[in-house]
């Protein structure tokens, strides 16, 4: 994988997950990094794990912000850019997971779920663009196989997720003549806390991912890692700099089976 020496990358929900990884994978290739996220506590260990992986102290800025809040958002891209002086990458990572179908889901569930997942990618993408359009920075969306492809139980979910998928093509052709790329990554099922938070108890988790077995076409679940280094991969202008308006899944097959 290229090095981002001398870039800087701002990462929401980065206190856990595949914002986590993303980090630490992104301070090893010598990223500058904006971390974002609401457990502080959490973020403290990211950053530790990030100086073990060869950041500097000065390479990152911590800050402790609710998406869901435009405020924040605002203070969130004005502060990264005070602190680094631009802005290179925005990885759009923050996002929840409720259970409801259309018939028993709450519209407070939907609101809830629209909110972090689409109105917050919307509106920092929208601060953060004209940034971008002075380095030819580019966007990393992290979406869901679920913006594919249709499951039941989790509606406002699935419809989050594809309207991240359309905002990225949107975004990819709008931005494409000043030089910013826009791409997002479509996880399938990884191994992270994001099922356990959207109220699954520790044995069904369990259940469910040996379920991943049958599910996806490689027979298992995927890892953090797998999909920083594809976040990395999109992000990286030597790698992705002909690549914009993509949807990609890393989901281990599971977006071309079809039940026999």
């Amino acid at each position: 994988m290229a090095k981002f020496t001398g870039k800087v990358a701002l990462i929401t929900g980065a206190s856990s997950g595949i914002g986590a990884g993303t980090a630490v994978l992104f301070a090893s290739l010598e990223c500058k990094l904006s971390v974002v996220g609401r457990n502080s506590q959490n973020l403290d260990k990211v950053i530790d794990d990030c100086k073990k992986a060869g950041a500097k102290e000065g390479d990152i800025l911590k800050l402790i912000a609710d998406v869901s809040k435009e405020d924040d958002l605002k203070r969130i891209v004005d502060s990264t850019v005070n602190h680094f002086g631009k802005l290179d990458i925005l990885v759009n990572n923050a996002g929840i997971l409720q259970n409801g179908t259309v018939e028993s889901g709450s519209l407070q569930v939907f609101d809830d779920v629209m909110g972090i997942n689409v109105r917050s990618v919307y509106l920092l993408s929208h601060l953060a663009i004209p940034h971008l359009k002075k380095t030819k920075g580019n966007i990393v969306n992290v979406s869901s196989i679920a913006g594919l492809k249709s499951f039941p139980g989790i509606a406002a979910y699935c419809m989050s997720k594809a309207a991240v998928d359309q905002l990225t093509r949107c975004a990819a052709l709008e931005l494409a003549s000043d030089g910013v790329r826009v791409n997002a990554v479509n996880p399938g099922v990884i191994v992270t806390e994001i099922h356990k938070r959207g109220g699954m108890s520790k044995e069904d988790y369990a259940k469910f991912l040996e379920h991943c077995k049958e599910t996806h076409a490689l027979g298992r679940p995927g890892t953090v890692d797998e999909v920083a280094q594809s976040i990395a991969f999109l992000a990286s202008d030597n790698t992705a700099s002909f690549i914009t308006g993509v949807t990609l899944p890393i989901d281990g097959g599971r977006g071309v089976m079809c039940p026999r």
